[in-house]
């Protein structure tokens, strides 16, 4: 039984330790460019959009899909940015314990 004890005193902390890094995600902000860094979309841990912040030069109604499609790369590249993150944050977190392949913590 005292393994038992010692291994949800490790499950409490491993929940404490979580909690702490969603917060910490949730404050994070993380920015995306695409074009050379015209189009710059920023986001938080979560994967919400923060801000998009666009070169006065791209905004031509002529040119729309290419903003368009600017706009889609940034994003884009933010979330890989948050994902990339979080994933190295999660790895620290879990020690190196075996986690199943496409299993993702928090449930």
């Amino acid at each position: 039984m005292k393994n038992l004890g010692q291994m949800m005193k490790q499950v409490q902390d491993m929940q404490a330790k979580m909690a702490d890094m969603q917060a910490k995600l949730a404050d994070m902000e993380v920015t995306g460019a695409s074009g050379g860094g015209m189009v710059k979309a920023t986001l938080n841990g979560k994967g919400l959009v923060k801000a998009i912040k666009i070169d006065p030069s791209l905004i031509v109604p002529a040119e729309a899909e290419v903003l368009e499609d600017l706009l889609v790369a940034a994003l884009n590249d933010a979330k890989t940015k948050v994902d990339d993150y979080s994933q190295t944050e999660m790895s620290k977190l879990t020690g190196g314990l075996p986690l199943p392949p496409g299993l993702k913590l928090p449930f």
